[in-house]
C-alpha cells in the first residue's frame, strides 16, 4: 500500500491504489477519493461482527477497491497523528479500540482478549482489543502526539488509563491498583494504572480523547 500522511496535527492519510488493489477502513473514515474507486461494505461473518462490536469498533468495515488507479484519503477524528505500522509474517500487533483507521488487504483484523479480566475492566484499554496479523500496513490514529518505546525483556512501563495505543504481541498487559489510600483518593490519577511488560515495542499518546472529554465535562455547570 502506497501512502502519504499530510495535514500536520489534523492529519489525513492519502492512499494510492493501483487497478484491482483495495484497502479496508472503519466506517466513516473515508474523507475523499477519486472517481473509479468502488466501496463495498463487508461484515466478514457473525463472529467477526460480534468481535468488532465488543471491541468498540463498527459492526461493518468498508472495503474500497480501485477499478482504475486513484487516490483515497482517510482523515483523523481528533487532533493528533496518524502512524503507519508495517507488519511482517508472524508479527502480532495489539491496539486499543478506536485506534484503527485503515489497513491494506494483506492484514487480518480480529479481536484480542486480555488474559486477566480485571485488566480490561479497570485498565482503561479494554477487555477486548484489536489484533492485527498478516503482511502489510496498518494505519492507526493517535490522540495528540505519539511516543514510542522499545521495551527490553522484563522491562515495565506504568501507563495512565487510555494512554496506551498499541503494543507488540510479545508484550504482557496487566493492571495495578495505585498504592496508598491518599494517592487513590486525592492523587487525581485514578485508581488503576496499566502495566506493560516487554519485550516489544509500545506506542503511547499524549492527549487521549477520553481525558479531553472528562476535562470538558468537569467545566460544565451542574456536572
Amino acid at each position: 500500500m502506497k501512502y502519504e500522511i499530510v495535514g500536520g496535527n489534523m492529519p489525513a492519510a492519502l492512499v494510492r491504489l493501483e487497478p484491482g488493489e483495495g484497502v479496508y477502513c472503519e466506517g466513516g473514515a473515508m474523507s475523499w477519493m477519486d472517481d473509479g474507486i468502488e466501496m463495498k461494505t463487508e461484515a466478514g461473518g457473525l463472529g467477526k461482527m460480534l468481535g468488532r462490536a465488543f471491541s468498540g469498533e463498527s459492526l461493518f468495515r468498508n472495503h474500497y477497491v480501485a477499478n482504475r488507479a486513484g487516490e483515497i484519503a482517510f482523515g483523523s477524528n481528533f487532533p493528533g497523528e496518524i502512524r503507519a505500522i508495517e507488519l511482517t509474517p508472524g508479527q502480532v500487533l495489539i491496539a486499543q479500540k478506536g485506534a484503527y483507521l485503515a489497513s491494506d488487504e494483506g492484514i487480518e483484523m480480529s479481536v484480542h482478549f486480555q488474559k486477566k479480566i480485571a485488566g480490561g475492566f479497570f485498565g482503561g484499554e479494554g477487555f477486548i482489543m484489536n489484533k492485527f496479523t498478516g503482511t502489510g500496513t496498518v494505519l492507526l490514529e493517535i490522540d495528540g502526539s505519539a511516543v514510542e518505546y522499545d521495551l527490553a525483556p522484563g522491562q515495565k512501563k506504568v501507563i495512565e488509563t487510555g494512554t496506551l495505543v498499541m503494543m507488540d504481541g510479545t508484550c504482557d498487559f496487566d493492571i495495578q491498583m495505585v498504592k496508598g489510600v491518599k494517592n487513590m483518593l486525592f492523587g487525581g490519577e485514578g485508581l488503576f494504572n496499566t502495566i506493560v511488560t516487554g519485550p516489544g515495542k509500545i506506542l503511547v499518546q499524549t492527549l487521549p480523547i477520553s481525558t479531553v472529554a472528562a476535562n470538558i465535562a468537569s467545566l460544565i455547570p451542574g456536572k
